[in-house]
């Protein structure tokens, strides 16, 4: 190490700094070094000691959503965060924890288990791949705490408990200097900190580096059940959602699948408690879906698609050869007002039939967040087109769910927005992956704040961010 003085000064700060490999390669751009700190102090000294060599930074997880957003501009440093690895404190009496940001949310999962509690938040949108050489053994078992809130990932069950920043109370990180700064408590009545904690979630590393996090808690379930319907079309598919929404049955999730455009919408509602209150709920939710309704025990196959990585071609033919297949494709996150839906499903089919594609649709219908996957032999210039096509007709309203007595705008009304997370190269190059942002320029502010160097993921964010 001593033949590069910057690498020296890097390890000097944390023993665990390297030369990159392939594997810390961020989008497609090579890092030159990777560093895994082990506590906070360490992360603190090296992201001061990039600060001196004028490093650009990138942090990493367990690189389950490293291929989210665009590529960064330049990346020098990889910080892996695995080795931050330790569940700190687990109020059970309060329902919190304390825990550090590589602690991944299957371990965090069990350890919670075992006192009947959970963190609400369901694995995120992709599978885990491969880790690096030499990445902490953590790493192999996916999204960590830190890269969960970076991305603000969240699956089926945020109709109910919400997404990530709606569980965060408290947050540590370490900003570009290497200034360690924390907000927050321990205390779920304690709302201090909070604006801190969602500037950083949904980020993308552009602010700093995440460390630990103070989680509020719910009780662990003692059984679900699911009860699904399958339904003609989209008008009948948001009757089944608002119904199931509407009800007093409490469900957890409402979730959506159509593998492709001449198939129907499957809607599946999950609810959760004691095993005698959730038998007689699903038998009422069965009752009030109608005809065709039916409830079984486990999760459907398609169930927190694109989640699950459950094999989707992305071009709405299901591959039980191709695992994770519609994840290296184009995929795209579209939030709506959720009484939109009927709108948005055939603004999606209007568009993808222009440019030639049949994309699988699915997601949190209730909550207002769909996915729409074009698969990694789709087109690239379609692919572009395709999103193109989808953002204009919601620019023109063509989600609007307004009814007619709403108060008129001043100006155009943001009623939807779509933002594609993962994109092939080729497809990349020809997409604007974040869309319209009406506040980007709030942003940039927060950005020149934080980081005034713009050292942290540089590009990786809305904007160029």
């Amino acid at each position: 190490m001593g033949a590069d003085p910057v690498l020296a000064a890097l390890a000097t700060a944390c023993p665990a700094a390297r030369p990159a490999q392939p594997g810390d390669a961020v989008a497609g751009v090579m890092p030159r070094f990777a560093a895994s700190p082990a506590t906070v102090a360490e992360a603190s000294e090296l992201l001061r000691a990039a600060a001196a060599h004028d490093l650009a930074v990138v942090p990493r997880g367990g690189g389950s959503k490293l291929g989210w957003g665009a590529p960064p501009r330049r990346c020098d440093l990889v910080v892996d965060t695995t080795a931050l690895d330790q569940v700190l404190e687990h109020a059970a009496g309060d329902l919190v924890v304390r825990v550090q940001a590589g602690v991944s949310l299957a371990r965090l999962g069990e350890v919670l288990a075992g006192d009947g509690q959970q963190l609400a938040l369901d694995p995120p949108p992709c599978p885990a791949p491969s880790p690096p050489e030499g990445a902490a053994a953590s790493a192999r078992q996916g999204a960590t705490i830190g890269g969960t809130l970076a991305t603000g990932a969240a699956g089926p069950r945020r109709l109910r408990y919400g997404t990530p920043r709606d569980l965060l109370i408290g947050i540590t990180v370490v900003r570009a200097d290497g200034t360690v700064a924390r907000s927050g408590g321990k205390v779920v009545k304690n709302v201090a900190g909070y604006d801190l904690g969602k500037l950083f979630t949904g980020s993308f590393g552009t602010l700093g580096l995440i460390v630990e996090a103070v989680f509020r808690l719910h009780p662990r379930p003692a059984s679900a059940a699911y009860v699904t319907v399958d339904c003609d079309g989209p008008d009948e598919a948001y009757w089944a959602v608002a119904a199931a929404a509407g009800s007093e049955l409490a469900p957890s999730a409402i979730e959506l699948d159509r593998p492709a455009r001449d198939q129907p919408v499957r809607v599946a509602v999950l609810v959760e408690g004691d095993p005698d209150g959730t038998a007689e709920r699903a038998d009422l939710m069965r009752t009030l879906l109608g005809k065709g309704a039916a409830t079984q025990q486990s999760a459907p196959a398609w169930w927190g698609w694109p989640a699950n990585g459950n094999g989707r071609s992305g071009t709405g033919r299901s591959s039980d050869q191709d695992p994770g297949a519609g994840q290296a494709g184009t995929l795209i996150r579209i939030g709506f007002w959720a009484a939109g839906l009927p709108q948005i499903l055939r603004a999606v089919d209007a568009a993808a039939l222009a440019a030639g594609l049949d994309p699988a649709v699915g997601g949190s219908a209730a909550a207002g967040v769909i996915y729409a996957a074009a698969g990694p032999a789709a087109d690239p210039a379609a692919a572009a087109a395709f999103v193109s096509g989808l953002r204009e007709a919601l620019a023109r309203g063509d989600g609007d769910a307004r009814p007619a007595s709403a108060p008129v705008p001043d100006g155009p009304p943001v009623l939807a927005s779509a933002v594609v997370v993962h994109a092939p190269p080729r497809a990349r190059d020809l997409i604007d992956l974040w869309g319209p942002v009406s506040s980007l320029s709030l942003m940039r502010a927060v950005k020149d704040q934080f980081d005034p160097g713009h050292r942290m993921a540089p590009g990786r964010f809305a904007g160029g961010i």
